[in-house]
């Protein structure tokens, strides 16, 4: 960073440390006022990187590159002080010009270098450039920048980031989600890893396993960056559909592109109906569930996975069409042992993922959890929960053993620490 971003990235650190002793003070516990101070400011004290031009880079923590949804939600915390913090502004105006600029040089990518140096997690078999981390292809990639933008707009009534960059992404994802939806005869994607686990590659060549057209957009990877069994996750289709409201508005009301608002309300509709025809199975003693994955062909994947989007996340995605009897009927489901990925043990039991060891719980989706509940003493219990495994270091990994906390993985993962702090503050009223 040249001596102006240094400068930006001071600031930030200290705007932000500001807030979060502001914050902290209307906590009465000890601990919990400590964790929340230390994850509160994480992304902007470890992360977060201002480049020239007005832009911004944020890494994932122990991870060099930068994931479109990991930075999205790395920030997710911050939007409610956009107007009283001059650099958190700046820092996720930043951000989006970056990921719209990444969306447009591969919308198919999941991850990308801050320069075009080539680097890479995998030399893999798939089209790619020197800026591309990793090119697995996820739904959730191309919703996170969206519903930040719309977000964003809404904090601050800044119209001034919709340039022609920000439209050109615009059009590259809805011309892209069209073309999945008919997966098998479109051509334009494929990815293969060699001399790995399958979840990290796609099947037959690199296509996944075969699928239908259900009016549904197809997923070549999970938000774990792990292969879909069956390639329409219904999840990220159900958060593609309020995106794709949000790309409508904005090209009416921002851009006067009345085609465009008409094809993504039209690819909205199309996969909400989708979901509706395709997406719902039903579960004994539950009634109707949606499936985390189908393939229009009569197959269901019945599972969550901590990552999100998630079933268990759809209210917080604030996802349309979602019929409140399926989820609550989905999220009893999620959060019991029908779910395969759903762990009890000595210390806790909630969500973990193929993407950890068996028996791992995620912070994340213990956060989740409490974001999405109705309960009070349930969020109370997860904020327990919370408190007591994070090791003693005050911080929020990625999976963390059942019956022993102390053993976990990844010790630096800022998505976890920001759904942390924004879940304290939403169930202490620290929004208030």
């Amino acid at each position: 960073m040249g001596q102006e971003e240094n400068r930006k990235a001071e600031a930030l650190r200290q705007e932000v440390s500001a807030l979060a002793e502001e914050l902290a003070e209307k906590l009465e516990d000890g601990k919990l006022k400590d964790m929340f101070r230390q994850c509160f400011v994480s992304t902007a004290a470890t992360t977060a990187r201002f480049l020239p031009e007005g832009r911004a880079y944020v890494i994932t923590g122990d991870i060099e590159a930068m994931w479109l949804r990991d930075s999205s939600a790395q920030v997710a915390h911050y939007l409610p002080y956009l107007k009283r913090s001059p650099m958190l502004r700046e820092l996720v105006r930043g951000l989006l010009i970056q990921q719209m600029d990444f969306i447009c040089i591969d919308p198919y990518a999941n991850a990308f270098n801050q320069e075009p140096n080539g680097r890479c997690f995998e030399k893999d078999e798939t089209e790619t450039s020197p800026w591309i981390w990793e090119r697995k292809y996820e739904v959730d990639s191309l919703c996170y920048p969206v519903r930040l933008l719309a977000q964003y707009r809404r904090a601050t009534g800044d119209d001034s980031i919709f340039g022609d960059r920000t439209k050109e992404a615009l059009e590259k994802i809805v011309t892209l989600w069209e073309a999945q939806q008919r997966h098998w005869e479109c051509a334009e994607y494929s990815f293969v890893r060699r001399n790995c686990p399958a979840s990290d590659t796609l099947s037959n060549g690199g296509k996944g396993s075969p699928c239908a057209y259900t009016g549904m957009t197809w997923s070549g990877f999970r938000p774990s960056d792990d292969a879909c069994m069956y390639g329409y996750l219904i999840p990220a289709n159900f958060f593609a559909a309020g995106v794709l409201e949000y790309v409508a508005d904005f090209a009416g009301e921002i851009y006067r592109d009345e085609e465009l608002a008409a094809r993504a309300n039209r690819l909205s509709g199309e996969i909400l109906e989708g979901i509706r025809t395709h997406g719902i199975t039903q579960v004994e003693g539950l009634g109707p569930v949606y499936a985390y994955e189908t393939d229009g062909m009569g197959h269901y994947n019945l599972m969550d996975d901590a990552n999100v989007p998630s079933l268990l996340s759809l209210p917080w995605l604030e996802a349309p069409g979602v019929e409140e009897e399926i989820y609550q009927n989905t999220r009893k489901f999620v959060l019991s042992g029908g779910n395969p990925y759903y762990f009890e043990g000595k210390a806790a039991c909630g969500i973990g993922s193929p993407h950890t060891p068996r028996g791992y719980i995620w912070h994340i989706a213990l956060t989740m959890q409490g974001l999405t509940s109705k309960s009070r003493e349930e969020r109370e219990a997860l904020l327990r929960t919370l408190t007591e495994t994070d090791a003693g270091l005050g911080l929020m990994h990625e999976g963390f053993d059942a019956d022993c906390p102390e053993k976990f993985t990844r010790e630096w993962f800022a998505w976890a620490n920001s759904l942390f702090a924004l879940f304290v503050m939403e169930h202490r009223g620290l929004l208030t």
